[in-house]
């Protein structure tokens, strides 16, 4: 989520339509001015027992944050504790228990990409080794009650906390024991805008499924490949999903806007705090009928605060960005931009990819969907094959499409060996999370603690 400084008391007050629809039209870029930004997060624990450490405890993670500074990192501030990290390669922030995340700087290319994972990951393991710190790449803690972890000292995720158990039933679990891999990206006008959005909400579920890392909770197997996958599915229906909306003709800014304004709100930030506003509605907020704040009508910021508040498993502001995979290690977190930079950003790839889904029905991409956390690469695609043979088809448009980009580093290769890490899941037909449990019945004997040995 994005993280707040201070009010911004001379924004505008939103009196047209016309506000409501800017920072989606204001994402329009050429294609020359295309930039991927990739954010990970990840668990962050105790080397001496396992622990999921404290904000303030000495050593934890107020000191992680601080001990960055040193790499050039600059403090940021709410209610006079530090809740993150600027720099040059982005914004390191505090998730709700402390899963750690970097949103990377908008980047040219993924050789820079992956050079700025390098970096932050190496800055973090310098601070941890001091502190007694360690980080793990998956996809939700793989033994952490809800009761055992921290809360993070953020004013939106307090109101969050005590909202999610009114919508559903794992939005805590969602807050609390998860971590992601999501990659921004660009587009050239609504319609550019469109094709992608569309193609990478069908193909969401095969990004699911290639990333697969949860499938332990509380200490044992817990019956799916992405249990965080699954954990979106009872978090908040109006705010999460598969959006057909998005399919149907006449898609676009306005009606993306239309289904933000639905959306229910969490909160407004005045003053440096953040006001409750939960289940309240926004368009009540543009007539000033906000029950907590009356008579005051919205800002272009809280209008940027809200459309962060949706969760689909694609979200639009002034980008795109994609929402499907788990959290994981570093060859993982490159891979996932290379995976759909390679899909989005080459217009023959992108119309390849379209040609794959344009038919499925929304039904289709529904089950598919809703197979996809327990089954991954084995959940059955419209056209009766399995996710993994499907795979191969679309790696090799993603193939193609960085091909076609021909973006070089210094020792003249190509984006492609970005996917490699992917090429492996799919020719072997086994995500990571299979991996995984293939080791807890083998080699660790039921031992998930064997898991903080393959940490970062």
């Amino acid at each position: 989520m994005s993280t707040r400084e201070t009010s911004t008391a001379d924004d505008p007050v939103i009196d047209s339509f016309d506000q409501l629809i800017a920072p989606m039209a204001l994402g329009e870029k050429p294609e020359a001015a295309w930039r991927i930004g990739t954010e990970h997060e990840k668990l962050v624990f105790r080397t001496a027992d396992h622990r999921a450490p404290t904000y303030d405890e000495p050593g934890g993670i107020r000191d992680l944050l601080l001990g960055l500074q040193e790499f050039g990192w600059s403090p940021v501030e709410e209610g006079g504790k530090v809740i993150a990290m600027r720099g040059a390669d982005g914004t390191v922030s505090l998730e709700p228990a402390g899963q750690l995340e970097l949103s990377g700087a908008p980047l040219e290319n993924l050789h820079q990409t992956c050079a700025e994972t390098g970096r932050h990951l190496a800055q973090v393991k310098a601070v941890g080794e001091r502190l007694g710190l360690g980080f793990l790449g998956l996809g939700m803690w793989p033994d952490k009650r809800r009761d055992e972890l921290p809360v993070m000292p953020k004013g939106r995720y307090e109101i969050m906390r005590h909202h999610m158990p009114r919508v559903g039933s794992l939005g805590l679990d969602m807050m609390l024991r998860t971590c992601t891999i999501q990659v921004n990206l660009d587009y050239s006008s609504e319609a550019d805008m469109v094709r992608k959005f569309r193609v990478g909400l069908a193909l969401q579920p095969l990004a699911t499924a290639l990333f697969a890392n949860s499938p332990f909770t509380e200490g044992q197997p817990n019956g799916f490949l992405s249990f965080r996958s699954h954990i979106w599915s009872d978090t908040d229906p109006q705010r999460t999903g598969m959006l057909p909306f998005v399919f149907e003709d006449g898609f676009g800014y306005q009606r993306w806007a239309d289904y933000i304004l639905d959306v229910p709100m969490y909160f407004v930030f005045r003053d440096g705090r953040y006001i409750d506003a939960a289940g309240l509605s926004f368009r009540d907020f543009l007539d000033g009928r906000l029950a907590v704040l009356p008579g005051e009508r919205p800002r272009q910021s809280d209008w940027w605060d809200h459309l962060s508040t949706a969760f689909p498993e694609v979200r639009l502001k002034s980008f795109l960005e994609m929402r499907g995979a788990d959290g994981g290690p570093w060859s993982r977190i490159c891979a996932l931009p290379a995976f759909w930079v390679g899909l989005l950003y080459d217009q023959q790839a992108l119309d390849a990819a379209w040609d794959l889904v344009k038919d499925w029905s929304m039904e289709e991409r529904e089950t598919l969907r809703s197979s996809v956390p327990r089954h991954a690469l084995d959940a059955r695609v419209p056209d009766g094959r399995s996710l993994g043979e499907f795979a191969r088809e679309v790696m090799a448009i993603a193939r193609a499409g960085l091909t076609a980009r021909n973006r070089l580093n210094a020792s003249g290769d190509n984006e492609t060996g970005f996917l490699e890490t992917l090429d492996e899941i799919v020719a072997s037909g086994r995500p990571p999370a299979q991996v995984l449990l293939d080791r807890y019945a083998g080699e660790w004997q039921g031992d998930i603690a064997q898991v903080y040995r393959d940490a970062f």
